[in-house]
């Protein structure tokens, strides 16, 4: 059903891809969006690896939202901020694909201890994280993306 990297030979481990997906702070999470477009917008997101999945903090109300509630089926590209060879003009990017189903994660306490966690992949400020906590946590909608496909591969852009 899903298909392998054609470039087997720039392929990333397992191993790989998940290091990104803890590392990396953000991403393109991409949906079905309206009249069948594809929607997809950059978001940050939070690898648990404690289940393997993907967690996204959003809004109650948007496009996103609306076609998550039409289509569950979605994409998460990740990429590194790349480097170069010696003697190189081009960049190495490591990028690695989800594919998957994302779904609305209801208990609200859980959504909470989520953010928090999301949190604290940028800031260890935990006076901060707690005020916005207080302040946006009862708008706040968690997503959790589980994983059915994942790839990933280094290109270099020359």
């Amino acid at each position: 059903m899903f298909r392998e990297v054609t470039r087997y030979k720039q392929a990333l481990s397992e191993e790989e891809c998940l290091e990104i997906l803890k590392n990396e702070k953000r991403g393109v999470l991409s949906v079905l969006g309206d009249d069948g477009y594809p929607y997809g917008m950059p978001i940050d997101h939070w690898y648990s690896e404690k289940d393997g999945h993907i967690y996204f903090h959003t809004g109650k109300k948007g496009h996103r939202t609306d076609a998550i509630r039409r289509c569950d089926k979605v994409s998460y590209c990740v990429y590194d901020e790349g480097f170069l060879r010696e003697g190189e003009w081009a960049l190495n990017i490591k990028s690695v694909i989800v594919f998957g189903r994302i779904r609305i994660v209801e208990d609200h306490e859980e959504a909470l201890r989520i953010c928090r966690e999301l949190s604290y992949k940028f800031t260890e400020d935990t006076d901060y994280i707690e005020r916005e906590v207080r302040k946006s946590g009862p708008g706040v909608m968690v997503l959790e993306l589980i994983p059915e496909h994942i790839t990933g591969k280094i290109v270099n852009e020359s």
